[in-house]
């Protein structure tokens, strides 16, 4: 029987089948009707309802109302029948799971009244449309047939264009969010008189002329405008030009660069007297007196945006100096640092250093002192790093020369100071570009970004990073795409290798003299023996402590390891927030071996103490209670905004 029922369907042609073409609004109108499947079982007129309808030329016009029948025909369906098979959840006929009201009304009103069902009935009945993520790309003409048309959503589609003479006259409702249109002048060519909402949130609106196309004379009737999440950077024109909408009371600007200078939400309250709703926040009575006054001197503000970046405490950090042997008088030594490193939109105007194609990290508060590369000394300039040493060498054995020969003591005195270290130098061009392809991928910014990193510190239960930096940006649309990727933090271990360098021996002509000394003492003491004088008493002499000769180290390259690495999202503070703070959690490193280790180290030192001083225990880990901490940093990137009208003409009057 279900057979029957699609072939008799079939046969009926549908009401406005004939399809302008794809991508068009009326297109996706008609296919969503056809979903519906208005006029097939159990909807519609067909062999499972014959009977309650006679062909219109027996009938009066006062019997085209159907009318429930006590007993129906073999092979039909009652009217309740029909109802309940388009109601329940379980039928194959249920309406699909996004379906609305207005669906359900439709199908229901089908089975009771299925001949209402015609093209005049759709272009009067409906008063809404909502037409969403339907890869819509044309507004065709055929809107125009919607005569009481009021609301018109085709968010989420491919529209770059609108053609305003399509839409219909009736309209107050126009949403078209999410699309990708780049400019409001298409909508002005002919805009419903009557609009009283206007949304253009999420798509490409950019350049200063979108603020010519926001005025009364436009939309003189517009209550509500929604512009969040464009590329829009003009805030002084954009104010300037929402000033004459006299019935604007809601408006939407979040998510636009121009959001992000910290005066923003000052200068547009102070600007739109009649305003009560800014970026879904009511505008109270005391944001309006702070800022009294700030749009007469609008033009006067920097359009700059700050971020302050804070990063505290890591912890969580192996230990990795406990698992290398220890040092013999040849090294190496090994120095163990750590820090964190994020990047930040590079900005023209900004803090940010020009990129001069060299392995640097851009260290601030302190300078970087090395190069981000992991090799050794046999690679990295040998030859140079040879020349240097004996270089270095030579003066130390010229200096050591000329200070003897002028002290003119019977010994050597030298007196032995901190060791001095020997920095490796930069390699040159070609070594530069072999480096290059041997570094973590993970320790180079992303594009058009800077790389950023704490000061670096020894190892501790909790690393205090204490870092703080202000970020100034002009260029605020790479800005807005920077923080809609977000920052990446990372927790770098550097390593460093130290070797002593070899001095040869000093001849000294002291050495020469003290022989000579020491010959005529001997032969003065055999002519007392010979004279029979007695020897004078030997005096007891403390021994002298031996003289060292200050240690020369050469450094290598230091050689990094990428401890944790992960995303921060920075998305809230365009949609409006302004801080984030997160901990970045990296998971599990330190193991019970290494903690091990570090204990024993550890209380080694504490038998160390002075007697006077208790020493405190040290409790043994043990297996079963051995919860070790996560590796963490703590990471808060704050926007700032300005708080009254007085502070942003400090901070930012040009």
């Amino acid at each position: 029987m279900e057979a029957s029922y699609k072939s008799e369907c079939e046969s009926e042609a549908w009401p406005g089948t004939q399809r302008p073409g794809t991508g068009t609004v009326s297109a996706a109108v008609r296919e969503h009707l056809r979903k519906l499947c208005l006029r097939e079982f159990p909807c519609g007129a067909g062999s499972w309802n014959k009977s309650r309808f006679l062909p219109q030329t027996w009938r009066t016009w006062r019997e085209l109302v159907p009318k429930e029948e006590d007993v129906v025909s073999p092979g039909e369906e009652t009217v309740e029948a029909l109802l309940g098979l388009v109601r329940s959840p379980h039928s194959p006929w249920a309406l699909l799971n996004d379906s609305n009201a207005e669906d359900s009304f439709l199908r229901e009103l089908a089975i009771r009244n299925p001949l209402m069902i015609t093209d005049t009935f759709f272009y009067s009945y409906f008063r809404s449309l909502r037409v969403v993520d339907k890869e819509v790309t044309l507004v065709d003409k055929d809107l125009l047939k919607f005569l009481k048309l009021e609301e018109l959503v085709l968010s989420a589609n491919r529209i770059k264009q609108v053609d305003a003479t399509n839409l219909p006259p009736t309209l107050k409702v126009l949403e078209l969010y999410g699309n990708e249109i780049s400019s409001m002048e298409c909508l002005c060519a002919h805009p419903p008189a009557g609009l009283q909402h206007l949304g253009l949130g999420h798509n490409k609106l950019l350049g200063p002329l979108e603020s010519l196309y926001v005025t009364a004379d436009h939309w003189p009737n517009l209550v509500s405008l929604d512009l969040g999440f464009n590329d829009l950077t003009d805030l002084q024109s954009m104010v300037a030009s929402l000033r004459t909408l006299r019935h604007l009371r809601l408006l939407v600007l979040q998510g636009n660069p121009l959001a992000l200078v910290p005066y923003y939400r000052g200068l547009t309250i102070d600007s739109l007297a009649q305003l009560c709703v800014l970026d879904d926040i009511t505008v109270s009575p005391n944001e309006k007196h702070l800022f009294r006054g700030l749009s007469l001197n609008g033009d006067l503000l920097a359009q700059e945006a700050q971020f302050v970046v804070t990063i505290g405490n890591i912890r969580g950090v192996l230990d990795t100096s406990v698992l290398d042997p220890e040092p013999g008088p040849e090294g190496p030594f090994v120095a163990y640092s750590y820090y964190v490193t994020y990047d930040f939109v590079r900005d023209e105007e900004g803090e940010a250093v020009e990129d001069t194609g060299e392995l640097a990290e851009i260290v601030k508060p302190s300078p970087s002192s090395e190069l981000l590369v992991e090799e050794s000394p046999e690679e990295v300039g040998e030859d140079v790093i040879k020349d240097i040493v004996g270089g270095v060498t030579e003066e130390v054995e010229g200096s050591l020369e000329s200070e003897v020969e002028e002290s003119g003591e019977s010994e050597l005195s030298v007196i032995s100071g901190p060791s001095t270290v020997l920095q490796t130098p930069r390699a040159s061009a070609e070594e530069l570009a072999k480096l290059r392809l041997r570094i973590d991928p993970r320790l180079c910014p992303s594009p058009g970004t800077v790389l950023f990193n704490t000061t670096h510190k020894p190892w501790a239960e909790v690393i205090p990073c204490g870092y703080e930096m202000q970020h100034s940006l002009r260029d605020l649309v790479p800005l807005k795409a920077f923080l809609l990727a977000g920052t990446t933090v990372t927790i770098v271990e550097e390593k460093i290798l130290s070797w002593p360098v070899v001095l040869p021996a000093v001849d000294s002509p002291l050495s020469a003299k003290r022989g000579k000394g020491e010959k005529d003492k001997k032969g003065k003491e055999k002519d007392r023996k010979g004279q029979g004088e007695k020897e004078p008493a030997k005096e007891w002499k403390v021994p002298k402590k031996k003289k060292e000769l200050p240690k020369e180290l050469r450094q290598d390259p230091p050689i990094l390891q990428v401890l944790g690495r992960g995303l921060v999202i920075l998305e809230p503070l365009l949609a409006g927030e302004p801080l984030v703070s997160t901990v970045c959690n990296f998971g599990m490193v330190r193991t019970l071996t290494s903690d091990r280790l570090t204990l024993a180290r550890d209380s080694k030192k504490i038998k160390k103490v002075a007697k006077k001083e208790k020493p405190k225990a040290v409790n043994p880990i043990y297996e079963s209670d051995y919860h070790p901490e996560p590796l963490t940093v703590e990471v808060q990137i704050q926007l700032n905004q300005c708080r009254s009208a007085e502070e942003a003409l400090r901070m930012f009057a040009v």
